[in-house]
């Protein structure tokens, strides 16, 4: 259940940064995190702390209720 929530969330956060039409580097400079782990929060192989998307949903100019919103 956890797991597809992450999964749910990646996808969220892949489609908003592509509505943007930012890439995962230019994402990942502007959280000051590595392209690595940004790569990682979108196919759900990492899980970001609060704090963390919290930053992601101010980058992506989205709130975090939007993006855990899942149809």
């Amino acid at each position: 259940m956890h797991d597809d929530f992450y999964i749910k969330l990646g996808k969220n956060i892949k489609k908003r940064r592509k509505e943007l039409h930012l890439t995962q580097q230019q994402l990942a400079d502007r959280l000051n995190i590595s392209l690595n782990f940004m790569g990682k929060i979108e196919v759900a192989f990492s899980k970001p702390s609060l704090d963390t998307l919290i930053d992601i949903a101010q980058k992506l100019e989205i709130s975090v209720s939007d993006l855990t919103k899942f149809d």
